[in-house]
């Protein structure tokens, strides 16, 4: 057992060196070159801006640091879609904050900029969260306006949310540290108080070289829309500050001022840690086939290590219960990955169930354990390693459908905040039913261990390559053992690339990878988040199969 432990335990830290290096990648942003430029002219870059606002010493929780990885380079690529985002704190108060990033393609938006930007609204509506936005950005990168501009989840709808947000009492506060242009400018304004930085911000509809071009006037674009213009005469901004730090600064004693929000009243107690949170890394096998038991990987993360299960000899295949983390009450619903055995009545022999695997029992269990959870208003966290739901003629003729259908009918309509984790496998109908992107965690990370897609490599693989042999048959064509083989393996290769939690978050299919270490704390950030917005909505499943 040791000998195993140890295994995992380096396995797991090799992974997370690896993620750490490429966060460290990631975080130079358009390199080292770029970032000087942007001192230069006596700018601070977007990481050191959101730094020099957030308290000192506090947490800062990134949410798509890896989003664009591989992506767009043969326009030399977009590290970090060219925003970094996250969740901090200011003057105490926790927010959401945006900062363009200004070293990638002078912070012009990508498709995925926009995806990312929408994201962190998205994150600031649920939790009703004040949003501050930094803006230093070129606008929309005109070779791809039309994978950016048009559509429902394009460019626009990100102003569609400024109104939305402020007719929501969701406080939004803007700084211009850089260029603001076109449709961009209505970021800023639609904000309820927008700062500018003399010298180096600017806000108009159409630049210099635009104006020139479309009425013929010469104007320098300070002239045009830079700190004086929109101070003194436009009464476009409501006031200017001679550096980045001044008006960072400034922001923060609009912060200290803030009055109190309502909360969701959401139960906390003092926290304590884990017993065991040291075994963490050594419990969790690297290899995908190897069984384990995720209660003992529940323990190393919630307080004290103690957690009240829920129908413990009923639908083994989903672990249901009671702990805290962090001193917050929650709900976890995890796959459990060793194989368990399961009675049956009227003397008929115990059937033995995979782990990872949902079976109807456990589906039943865990429906009914969400639905107790939003009844007593506890946030939900979910805690994937699942390779989908039982399949077969056996499980077809249990009802295997319904259940199924009934579990996710209460994870799509819970109205507490749901958090999920991807640990390993998130394969199929058991990502839905898990709480996967679609269902609408308030928050989505991965470990480095995670693989999520509709199935399995090697089952996609086999069955792919069986669609492509057929292919060629109907042609008339023949195929050798050899040839079958190399095509498994290109086959293979290239649905394993998809499979890793770095294309997820290069996506934005989650927000983040962590280091396993880390989830207790996203989990406590997150619902102190959720604790900003009262549930309005009543818990209501409609009609659900029986």
């Amino acid at each position: 057992m040791n000998l195993e432990f140890n295994k995992n335990e380096d396995a797991l830290r090799l992974l997370v060196s690896e993620l750490n290096q490429k966060l460290a990648e990631v975080k130079k942003g358009g390199g080292t070159k770029k970032i000087d430029a942007q001192h230069a002219k006596g700018k601070l870059t977007a990481r050191e801006r959101i730094h020099h606002l957030i308290d000192p010493e506090s947490e800062f929780l990134e949410v798509g640091a890896l989003v664009g990885d591989g992506m767009y380079e043969e326009h030399g690529g977009c590290p970090s879609g060219g925003v970094v985002v996250g969740i901090g704190y200011v003057s105490k108060r926790q927010c959401v904050i945006v900062a363009n990033d200004a070293t990638v393609k002078a912070g012009a938006w990508f498709p995925v900029t926009a995806k990312k930007n929408l994201r962190a609204q998205e994150i600031a509506i649920e939790n009703k969260l004040p949003i501050i936005y930094l803006v230093d950005s070129a606008g929309v990168f005109l070779p791809m306006q039309d994978e950016i501009f048009p559509d429902k989840e394009h460019f626009g709808r990100q102003f569609r949310n400024n109104a939305l947000m402020s007719s929501m009492g969701i406080v939004q506060v803007a700084a211009i540290m850089g260029s603001c242009v076109a449709g961009g400018a209505y970021l800023p304004i639609m904000s309820d108080e927008a700062l500018i930085v003399e010298g180096t911000g600017s806000i108009f509809l159409a630049g210099s070289y635009l104006v020139k071009a479309a009425v013929g006037e010469d104007v320098d674009s300070e002239t045009l829309g830079g700190a004086s213009t929109h101070c003194e005469i436009s009464g476009v901004t409501d006031n200017r500050y001679p550096n980045d730090e001044a008006c960072l600064d400034a922001v923060r004693k609009i912060f200290d001022k803030i009055g109190a929000p309502e909360h969701a009243g959401f139960d906390r107690i003092k926290a304590e840690l884990p017993l065991d949170e040291q075994k963490l890394s050594g419990l969790f096998p690297v290899d995908r086939v190897k069984p384990y038991d995720m209660l003992e990987v529940i323990k190393c993360m919630v307080d004290r290590s103690e957690f009240d299960e829920y129908k413990p000899e009923y639908g083994k295949t989903l672990i249901c219960g009671h702990g805290r983390v962090d001193g917050w009450a929650v709900g976890i619903v995890a796959n459990q990955r060793k194989i368990v055995k399961a009675k049956k009545g009227s003397g008929a022999a115990s059937e033995m169930q995979m782990g990872g695997v949902i079976y109807s029992d456990s589906a039943d269990k865990a429906a009914r354990f969400i639905m107790n959870c939003n009844q007593r208003k506890i946030p939900l966290v979910f805690l994937h390693d699942v390779s989908g739901f039982m399949v077969g003629s056996r499980a077809e003729h249990g009802g295997i459908i319904k259940d199924g259908a009934k579990m996710v009918n209460a994870v799509a309509n819970s109205v507490v905040p749901k958090f999920t984790f991807i640990l390993g496998n998130s394969y199929g109908a058991g990502n839905y039913a898990m709480c996967g992107k679609a269902y609408d965690p308030r928050l989505i990370y991965a470990w480095p261990t995670a693989q999520i897609a509709v199935m399995s490599g090697s089952s996609a693989a086999k069955t792919l390559l069986q669609i492509k042999v057929s292919t060629l048959k109907g042609q008339g064509k023949e195929i050798t053992p050899e040839a079958e083989k190399e095509l498994l393996d290109e086959i293979t290769d290239s649905y394993n690339k998809k499979l890793s939690p770095y294309y997820a978050a290069s996506q934005l299919w989650v927000d983040g990878i962590i280091d396993p270490s880390d989830t207790r704390k996203i989990i406590s950030m997150g619902i102190e988040a959720a604790n900003h917005a009262p549930i309005t909505r009543p818990f209501n499943v409609g009609i659900i199969q029986t």
